[in-house]
């Protein structure tokens, strides 16, 4: 089951869409359940945490421009580094600047999904 390069650049693109317009539905699919996440404060996200700030509204995206820098294919896994320029609110405070991420995406029997990942701000 080995992931392609252009697979993860299309699942990247519909991630940001997904997050753009809190798509829970989609997010819920392309999250895993045991994904582990840390944001910039240090705090570990989980997919339950995720889906809960999308749902209550807690995080507004205003601008979210993605540049890709790096995806690396290990079989069914690939590890994708990504700068996006943001603008937004995330539980009531102002987001904004260049953040860099890296997102490990896992391909399974149900389809592909992020089980890692990690950001801070540039």
């Amino acid at each position: 089951m080995k992931i392609s390069r252009e697979e993860i650049v299309e699942l990247e693109y519909k991630l940001i869409k997904g997050i753009k317009e809190s798509d829970i539905h989609f997010l819920d699919k392309v999250l895993h359940n045991d994904l582990l996440f840390l944001a910039p404060n240090g705090q570990i996200i989980t997919k339950a945490i995720d889906l809960a700030s999308h749902k209550a509204g807690e995080m507004v995206v205003e601008e979210l421009i993605p540049t890709i820098e790096e995806i690396k294919i290990i079989e069914d896994t690939a590890v994708v580094v990504v700068v996006y320029d943001t603008k937004g609110v995330m539980t009531g405070n102002a987001i904004q600047g260049r953040f860099r991420y890296i997102r490990i995406w896992k391909k399974f029997t149900d389809g592909v999904k992020v089980i890692g990942g990690s950001c801070f701000q540039l």
